[in-house]
């Protein structure tokens, strides 16, 4: 049900009926003020469009455009539903040594700054064919596996980031190099004990669309926006040892960089 109020922004009081982007911005700045909260409902269609002197394909094309914009969703039985757009900072230092850094969650350090509560759920650990993008980025020779892990990530109890680590199974050794369950710094000196320690990472950056089975965990819509974050470690002979996709909805995080100057005589 929608927010209890009086007359609703905008509401056409016998004049000329407003535009389709109109409507959106209405909609967009009241579930900012909080007069539709997460997971209220927004009126139906047939009621915008009584309301905004709009036909339905007009209050259809508005809707589609806060779905885009992750600001609500549709449910079956619910109609648009608003969604809670947290922002948490995704913060990355430059050439920190995991050898030194204690080996917690950077995951759960940067929602407890936001003060909010982490929960990591480890849904697959086995060995696998890695996809074709995972394998060139790994050089994987044509029949060799990786050791996957793939975890879901929560806020509270809401689904927040898809992380998917991928090392070659020529560097772990055997699936048990996997337990028990550590995060990614606790691995690399794992794999560091069997020579491949990690010297330097990359991360590739892409913003796209969400994939069906990653909306349906993120709680959006597909083809909402996602940051595709693939973060792979190198060792010292240049030999990539572990790559890591970690899928999250772009309106929900900031990608923050920060390293420091080497300073040289």
């Amino acid at each position: 049900m929608a927010a209890p109020r009086g007359e609703r922004p905008g509401k056409s009081s016998g004049g000329g009926g407003l535009g389709l982007e109109q409507v959106a911005d209405l909609l967009r700045d009241a579930i900012k003020r909080g007069e539709y909260p997460a997971g209220s409902s927004l009126p139906s269609q047939p009621e915008l469009a009584r309301e905004y002197d709009l036909n339905q394909s007009s209050i259809s094309r508005a809707m589609a455009m806060l779905r885009a914009e992750g600001l609500i969703r549709t449910e079956h039985g619910k109609g648009s539903v608003v969604l809670e757009v947290p922002t948490v900072k995704r913060v990355r230092r430059i050439d920190r040594d995991y050898r030194t850094r204690p080996t917690g969650s950077s995951f759960a350090e940067e929602l407890n700054k936001a003060g909010r509560t982490s929960r990591t759920e480890l849904v697959v650990c086995d060995s696998v064919d890695a996809p074709a993008d995972i394998a060139e980025v790994l050089r994987l020779g044509e029949s060799e596996q990786a050791l996957l892990r793939k975890r879901h990530m929560y806020a509270e109890d809401k689904p927040v980031q898809i992380a998917a680590s991928y090392i070659p199974m020529s560097v772990a050794g055997s699936v048990d190099i996997a337990m028990p369950d550590t995060g990614p710094s606790g691995m690399y000196a794992r794999i560091a004990e069997r020579g491949f320690g990690p010297v330097r990472f990359t991360e590739d950056i892409e913003v796209r669309g969400a994939q069906e089975d990653e909306a349906v965990f993120l709680n959006i819509s597909p083809g909402q926006p996602v940051f595709a974050i693939l973060r792979t470690a190198f060792d010292k002979d240049d030999r990539p040892v572990e790559t890591c996709l970690n899928i999250l909805a772009a309106l929900q995080w900031k990608l923050t960089y920060a390293w420091e100057q080497d300073v040289r005589s």
